[in-house]
């Protein structure tokens, strides 16, 4: 493990415990989005005031479990992912519009599509222009899903599957999910991804005409049992939840990013704040870019450290400053 200077977490809101918070989404005024995924629930917390933390306001619970949420090119239009991840893993995709009103409103989700055979459960997904979406089929896939456009419907097809994506079943309990966290880096072409039950960070170009896959998927790092991440891509540096091993690790987003060890950027030590942290993505103010996130906590809901529950957080995380050089 290489040693660096730890980031700032500071509680933003808090959740009762037994909460599985999995995802989360930045408005443009600040106010963030949560799915509460073992709830079915989607939660909105306010634009943060001057005293933390904030309360959190329910805004609607779904018949399926809560997962990815992202925001189109449409200011304050969003897709969410939904699946019955453990049995069934029957799931569905809907837009939710929040222009003109605000999230504590009546929402009325529009269910836009559910995923076709194979049924294999859901996980993250990013978009990778304005109207093509990539979602994690979380055992063994990624779908493409190209989304409404005049008056079209929504589709989704295979858009890859590979050996290191699949889940192993039995091998860990509790039951590690395969291909997880799917951030794309706009600026290189690359879509990244974590294979959690694989404890593997890939990266697979991406053709920037068709979107299709240009080349097969290169390995990035390994070891760790990584869950969802948000990228800097000017220092070329990926924040990774570890979830149950209760760390945001730092990994160098090239060809063998760990290879000199695993590096730790929150968590060592142990933290009793950082207890099952999910996913995360960069806070949207000036200068906030490689800095300042926002990440989710399961409180040790999945799989507690000591045996012991605790309430489930949003986190804002401080990031100290790269010397890049450093990993020249």
């Amino acid at each position: 493990m290489i040693s660096i200077e730890q980031a700032k977490l500071e509680v933003v809101a808090e959740f009762s415990k037994g909460y599985f918070l999995e995802n989360l989404a930045i408005r443009a005024d600040g106010s963030i989005l949560v799915s509460a995924m073992n709830k079915s629930e989607l939660w909105y917390i306010p634009a943060l005031a001057s005293s933390l933390p904030v309360k959190p306001v329910l805004v609607h619970t779904f018949d399926l479990m809560t997962l990815n949420i992202v925001e189109t090119a449409e200011e304050d239009v969003f897709y969410l992912t939904a699946s019955n991840v453990y049995t069934t893993r029957v799931s569905h995709l809907y837009r939710l519009d929040f222009r003109g009103g605000e999230p504590g409103d009546t929402l009325r989700p529009e269910l836009l599509l559910e995923f076709p055979e194979p049924k294999v459960g859901m996980n993250g997904s990013c978009l990778v222009a304005p109207n093509v979406l990539l979602a994690a089929g979380a055992t063994s896939l990624i779908w493409r899903v190209d989304l409404p456009t005049d008056g079209t419907p929504a589709s989704a097809r295979v858009w890859m599957e590979h050996d290191n994506m699949k889940m192993r079943p039995g091998e860990k309990k509790p039951e590690q999910p395969g291909v997880n966290g799917i951030p794309y880096a706009a600026r290189s072409g690359y879509l990244y991804y974590t294979s959690t039950s694989q404890q593997l960070m890939m990266r697979v170009p991406v053709n920037q005409e068709t979107l299709e896959p240009a080349g097969l998927p290169e390995f990035v790092a390994g070891g760790r049992y990584w869950d969802d991440f948000v990228l800097d891509e000017e220092a070329e540096i990926a924040y990774v939840t570890t979830h149950r091993e209760n760390t945001i690790d730092h990994v160098l987003m090239r060809a063998d990013g760990n290879r000199a060890g695993f590096t730790v950027a929150a968590g060592n030590p142990f933290t009793e704040t950082l207890v099952g942290p999910s996913s995360g993505v960069w806070r949207r103010g000036p200068g906030d870019y490689g800095r300042v996130a926002y990440f989710t906590t399961d409180g040790g809901t999945a799989q507690s450290p000591d045996g012991v529950s605790r309430t489930a957080k949003l986190l804002r995380v401080t990031f100290p400053r790269v010397d890049v050089n450093r990993y020249e």
